[in-house]
């Protein structure tokens, strides 16, 4: 927001320069931009008047003036505008005068043969924007000549280009910035009170019809008749035009003043023109969101199709403007409006900011009412704007309407609890020059009085530290709303400079969490077993139980949330395999999500997918493809458990009806679900179009990382190995089809105790001479001792064990 110095003077008082004032705004976190001093602009063009015009001699576009500037003689100056003539006041920029919006300096010059003394200036060589092709002409008479012009123009004046925080919706009005100046500064506030404005008939046609009173809690129109359209004076203008507005008319420009001032947007309507629209003499204004395929023409002169996010204002249910936004074209002000009916009004926040991106425009207005406008000053901006009407444009005010469904006043300020113990916590030392302190009670309150707070002792702490009730005044309703926001407006007031630097006593170099080097040591294993790394939305297409599906979603296929990460490794091996990149090999690591009758579960999960000819180059293989069998990706995941020194149970499932049936093993340690591992279903395959043997598998990372034993993985300890010879014994019996070699395994491993260093089975055989319903499994047992040859007198017991307990727990008919 630009912020005139000048105005701001009437507001505050200020005793300091511009540059002072701008770095104590910085540091109170209203970033000052740019500082634009307009003194520089027109420093040595003062008042002249022309006396005579000649034309040129030597030129027919040009004029030889003698011009008057109080000097006892008069100048010689040539000037080419259009415009100049004798009997006018006009603005001369004398010789070695310097203007930097043009960089030029004036020096005496011969233009075509005629020597000229000066330069008569219009507004654009001033800097200072205008319609008019010419020089600048006074309207003023008697102006002293030779007198500074910077006055007239409103040139003595520096512009803050000033940024507020989103959550300060006070400071985008000169009133909410000089009540922060006052408060920085500690200057005298003088802002202006509009004593109430008489009504002279309050008698009329006009009603007010608020469909949506929560969309616009509150509502004011008032009708003003005898309106006189003209021009606004110097000043309203100079102001306006300090603001970055242009002035249009006494009443448009009024509208845009009090937006400036009070933080509050107005509008006004012509009344004819609003009854030509409601075709009747009793007007209704309403305010209500728009139906779908509605237009309205804006003051931009854009037609634009309103949607039901569209708030909008009507006559007798006829759109005329976009609420809080902007105004209609078909009911502008213009040079023949005689009757006015004046808006004030309070419209929702978020009601605003969702028209307005609907309608892709923004505004002054919208900008304010998506902040949040002070609904307790609704009715002194609009008194200020009618007492303005009155004055500036001769208006009668003949009837006014008020629509009201706000709270009650008094639950427009509210009380937080401030503890002065709590505030030296946050905020710590201050720096008191050779020493250090705390902030006082007297500093405080001597801060947050000066915000407009009110502070009440409310007893103290157990430390003995004070505690204060703190009433919020209304225009910080939005943004004060806890003890911590009052602790940050007393640091950024008090000056953040001025509290102490303060580094931790011993620095401590960072680490990651045990579960995060678990995760990474975790993620290193499944790369070295040739799996790439995948990533993908959490968000699918809904359609699956016990799904969540989100209330707003952006897209209809990204509307529920996932519940598992095998659909998506699917849908990513037949997009690669669609795409001519081959078989995907990868796993994924992400959090699933599922509705439970006790509420909402969530968990992070890992899964991966394997399939198609893991070998490199076919010429050994005459190109012939060679699957990935389910012992060679079950394989891959037993390799990442040995290494995270895990004892994972493969058991027979067939739950998911996405895996093959008997192909199909769920995992489990030491008794707790692990996940599930298994061969896609081949109807699933054949549906997507994919290989012949394509597995998948899902784990519980939680239940993963409690199993680990995380100090052996994470920092590998040395296991010594035995120098002795291994025995080696096999062993082969009939068992039946039913019993796992993982049973087995765990069998022979329980009686082999502590001699027995590894059990493998390397043959399997079905057929002939083999019984119904068994097959032939033969294992290898390698007994060794760390510190000794193991001799036969102990091995052979050892190994009989092994044979009496695989005949007591399965009944196997040993072969050897």
């Amino acid at each position: 927001m630009r912020i005139s110095l000048n105005w701001l003077r009437e507001l505050v008082e200020i005793k300091l320069s511009p540059e002072e004032l701008a770095e104590i705004l910085t540091m109170a976190g209203f970033e000052v931009e740019d500082i634009e001093d307009r003194r520089t602009w027109a420093n040595g063009v003062v008042v002249g008047k022309v006396l005579e015009r000649q034309p040129h001699p030597n030129a027919d576009k040009l004029s030889v003036c003698q011009v008057d500037i109080g000097a006892g003689e008069t100048l010689n100056i040539v000037c080419g505008a259009a415009n100049v003539k004798a009997d006018i006041y006009v603005p001369i920029a004398t010789t070695g005068t310097y203007l930097p919006n043009i960089d030029l300096k004036i020096k005496p010059a011969k233009l075509r043969g005629v020597p000229s003394q000066g330069m008569i200036c219009s507004l654009k060589e001033l800097g200072l924007p205008t319609d008019v092709d010419g020089i600048h002409i006074f309207t003023q008479e008697n102006l002293p000549l030779g007198s500074d012009v910077r006055p007239l123009l409103g040139l003595d004046d520096v512009i803050l280009d000033l940024t507020a925080t989103a959550n300060r919706a006070d400071a985008l009005s000169m009133v909410g910035v000089a009540r922060e100046v006052a408060a920085l500064t500690g200057g005298k506030l003088s802002i202006p009170e509009p004593g109430e404005v008489s009504i002279s008939k309050n008698t009329g046609n006009l009603t007010l019809k608020i469909a949506d009173t929560q969309a616009c809690p509150a509502y004011i129109g008032t009708v003003i008749e005898q309106v006189k359209i003209a021009s606004s004076p110097e000043w309203l203008q100079q102001r306006l035009r300090a603001a970055g507005v242009r002035p249009i008319s006494n009443v448009v420009d009024i509208t845009n003043y009090v937006l400036l001032e009070w933080g509050q947007p107005l509008h006004a309507f012509d009344r004819d023109r609003l009854k030509s629209v409601a075709s009747s003499e009793n007007l209704t204004i309403g305010v209500r969101f728009a139906n779908n395929g509605e237009s309205l023409k804006t003051l931009d002169g854009q037609t634009r199709t309103l949607s039901t996010q569209n708030l909008l204002i009507t006559t007798n249910d006829k759109p005329v403007a976009l609420a809080g936004v902007m105004g209609g074209e078909e009911t502008e002000v213009h040079e023949g409006t005689q009757s006015l009916v004046l808006e004030a009004a309070l419209f929702d926040s978020v009601a605003i900011r969702r028209s307005s991106r609907s309608a892709g425009l923004r505004s002054e207005a919208s900008g304010r009412y998506e902040r949040g406008v002070n609904r307790a000053e609704l009715e002194i901006a609009n008194r200020r704007a009618l007492s303005l009407i009155s004055e500036l444009a001769s208006g009668i005010i003949v009837q006014q309407e008020i629509a009201d469904t706000r709270p009650d006043p008094s639950t427009w300020s509210r009380s937080i609890a401030l503890r002065l113990d709590r505030v030296n916590q946050i905020l710590g030392p201050i720096d008191l020059g050779e020493d250090t302190g705390e902030l006082q009670g007297q500093d405080v309150e001597r801060i947050l009085t000066a915000l407009g707070c009110q502070l009440t002792p409310s007893g103290e702490d157990s430390n003995h530290q004070p505690i204060w009730s703190v009433a919020v005044p209304p225009y910080r309703y939005r943004d004060l709303e806890r003890e911590i926001d009052l602790i940050e407006e007393i640091a950024r007031l008090y000056g953040y400079n001025r509290f102490c630097d303060t580094l931790p006593e011993k620095s401590e170099g960072g680490y990651l969490p045990l579960d995060e080097e678990l995760i990474r040591k975790l993620r290193a294993f499944l790369r070295a077993e040739g799996l790439t790394e995948l990533i993908h939305y959490s968000l699918v297409k809904p359609g699956e139980d016990r799904e969540i599906v989100l209330s707003n979603p952006l897209f209809a296929e990204y509307s529920a949330l996932r519940n598992d990460l095998l659909s998506g490794l699917i849908d990513a091996f037949q997009y690669n395999l669609e795409q001519g990149n081959g078989s995907l090999n990868g796993f994924e690591i992400g959090q699933i999500f599922w509705r439970e009758e006790d509420g909402l579960q969530e968990t992070e999960a890992l899964a991966g997918i394997m399939g198609g000819d893991r070998t490199v180059g076919k010429w050994s293989k005459s190109g012939r493809e060679e699957p990935v069998t389910w012992f060679e990706a079950k394989g891959i995941l037993e390799s990442v458990f040995r290494q995270l020194a895990l004892q994972v149970e493969f058991q027979p499932d067939c739950r998911d009806n996405r895996l093959h049936p008997g192909r199909t093993a769920s995992l489990w340690i030491r008794g707790n679900r692990l996940g599930i591992f298994g061969q896609l279903h081949p109807q699933l395959r054949r549906e997507k179009g994919l290989p012949d043997s394509v597995y998948v598998f899902q784990l519980d990372l939680d239940v993963l990382l409690e199993s680990v034993g995380q100090d052996e993985i994470l920092v590998p300890t040395f296991q010594p190995y035995s120098t002795y010879p291994a025995s080696d014994r096999d062993i082969a019996f009939f068992a039946p089809v039913k019993i796992s070699v993982s049973e087995i395994e765990k069998v022979i491993t329980k009686a082999g105790k502590d001699l027995l260093e590894s059990v493998e089975l390397f043959d399997e055989y079905r057929g002939e001479n083999v019984p119904e319903g068994q097959r032939s499994l033969a294992f290898r047992l390698v007994y060794r001792a760390s510190d000794r040859t193991l001799t036969e007198a102990e091995v052979e017991p050892i190994h009989n064990k092994v044979r009496e307990a695989l005949v007591e727990k399965f009944g196997v008919n040993l072969r050897s």
